[in-house]
Formats: C-alpha cells, sequence, structure tokens
C-alpha cells in the first residue's frame, strides 16, 4: 500500500541552518499494516509524514501509494489518497463550519463536486449513524459550530473525518499528545478500532514508548533521519519498554537522550 525508496530531505541547504532530516529512508507498508512511528526530537518522524503527504518533495528517491508514484504529485493532489490527524485539535477542521458541513467535506474530498449545494438528509443520517460511534452525543449537535467542541470532542471528530471515506492510508501525527490522559486513552480505543473494523493502513508517530508497544503491528523508531529499528510479529507482541529502550541503545550507538519520551514509559 505504501512504497518508499531511498528518500532524502535537506532543508536549508547551502546555509549555516543546513539540516539532513532524512537519509536514504525506504519503508514499505502491505495492506492493513499499523505501524507506530517513535523517536526522539529531530529523528525525522513528522518530516516522514509530510514528505508522504506532499507537504514538501522529497529531494531524492521515490514514493508510491497503491502503487501510483506521487513522488512529484502535489499535496492537494495526494489528499484523494490520505486521511490525517494532527496533534493540534484545531487542525483538521473548519472551527466556524457546523460539524455536519465539516463531515460533509471530508466525504467529498478528491470528488467531483457538482453545482449541487447544501446536505441531503441521507447524508445527515449517514453522518449522525458514524457519530453515534464516537460516544460523545455528537450526533444530536449537527448543526453547532465546531469552533464549540472541546479539544477532545474535536480531535474526535478529525479522526472520524480523516477515516469517513476510507482511504488508502491513513497519518497520525501525535494526535493524542494535546489531550489529558483520559481522553487520549479513548481517541486510541477509538483509533484501534476504526483501523481494524476497515482495514486501513495507518502510520501513527508518538512519543509515547508504551502507546508505540500496545497499538498496531509493528513499530518502527527514527534516528537521526534514519529508520534504525523495524519489530514487527511475534517480537512486537513481547516487547517491552526496557526491551525498546535497550534495543535503542544498540542501533544507534548511545542511550536515549528525550525527557518526553522516557517520561511517557
Amino acid at each position: 500500500m505504501l512504497v518508499i525508496k531511498n528518500i532524502y530531505k535537506t532543508f536549508n541547504v547551502g546555509t549555516i541552518n543546513e539540516k539532513t532530516a532524512l537519509e536514504d529512508v525506504s519503508l514499505t507498508l502491505e495492506d492493513g499494516d499499523f505501524v507506530t512511528v517513535i523517536g526522539g526530537n529531530g529523528a525525522g518522524k513528522s518530516t516522514l509524514l509530510n514528505a508522504i503527504a506532499g507537504t514538501w518533495l522529497v529531494d531524492s528517491g521515490s514514493i508510491a501509494i497503491d502503487g501510483i508514484d506521487v513522488t512529484k504529485t502535489p499535496e492537494f493532489k495526494r489528499a484523494k489518497y490520505l486521511g490525517r490527524v494532527f496533534q493540534d485539535p484545531m487542525l483538521g477542521t473548519a472551527a466556524n463550519m457546523q460539524i455536519d458541513e465539516n463531515l460533509a467535506l471530508a466525504a467529498r474530498r478528491g470528488k467531483f463536486r457538482g453545482l449541487r449545494s447544501g446536505i441531503s438528509q441521507a447524508e445527515r443520517n449517514f453522518y449522525k449513524e458514524h457519530l453515534k460511534t464516537l460516544d460523545l452525543g455528537l450526533e444530536d449537535r449537527l448543526s453547532s459550530k465546531v469552533g464549540l467542541l472541546s479539544g477532545g470532542q474535536r480531535q474526535a471528530l478529525t479522526l472520524l473525518m480523516a477515516s469517513l471515506e476510507k482511504p488508502k492510508l491513513l497519518l497520525l501525527d501525535e494526535h493524542t499528545a494535546a489531550l489529558d490522559p483520559k481522553t487520549a486513552a479513548k481517541i486510541l480505543a477509538k483509533t484501534d478500532e476504526i483501523v481494524e473494523k476497515d482495514h486501513l493502513t495507518t502510520l501513527m508517530i508518538t512519543h509515547n514508548m508504551k502507546d508505540a508497544i500496545h497499538h498496531g503491528n509493528r513499530l518502527i523508531m527514527m534516528d537521526g533521519g534514519h529508520i534504525i529499528l523495524d519489530i514487527k510479529g511475534e517480537e512486537k507482541k513481547k516487547l517491552t519498554v526496557e526491551d525498546l529502550l535497550a534495543k535503542f541503545a544498540i542501533a544507534s550507538g548511545g542511550e536515549l537522550d528525550n525527557d518526553r519520551m522516557i517520561l511517557s514509559k
């Protein structure tokens, strides 16, 4: 479903601030893979997701989604293949639009929209059924402005919007980092449910080592713009935080020096 071959990305080329964010990164995701991505600050995690999404084009290498080469395809044209949830609950939704209007935008992403205006009753019923699965009472608030929702409600809505049309690839960029622990756990549980039910190929960035271990069928760790660990199958099922720290030390040649990750143990 996703094939990345030997991609490189360097920012501020030729200046004192030159930074190689991705260096010869290759990664293949099979249909239905749920891969958690972990690593310290500056490891290249968000750069990898942004490269896949087309937020910026890679310097070299190739990216293919479901057999389609999108290496030089601009971000807006890749949107029809992707669902994405950001760390900030304020991103991914239009605050001044209603809940049903936001869902309508998500449902029509990448499709020919024509001249028909408004949202049909059939569409509203469809949105209500999906909102009920969130168990937040949002199905009774279709006309509410999204800007009035709490951070957790808004992130749950964004997750639903990102997965509504069953994208070929779901990108989750630390989508629970800005939430309190109880709300974060609820969003992660909903994430697992949606990914499993719709068999979505998923990449989820997290700083939380426990979340990286307990979710998905595969874990990759990045450091210095490289993928240094790729753990799956039985090895991942038996993995502990202590194991992960030890593997990082061996693969990177040094101890993990990232307070945010260590504190999330």
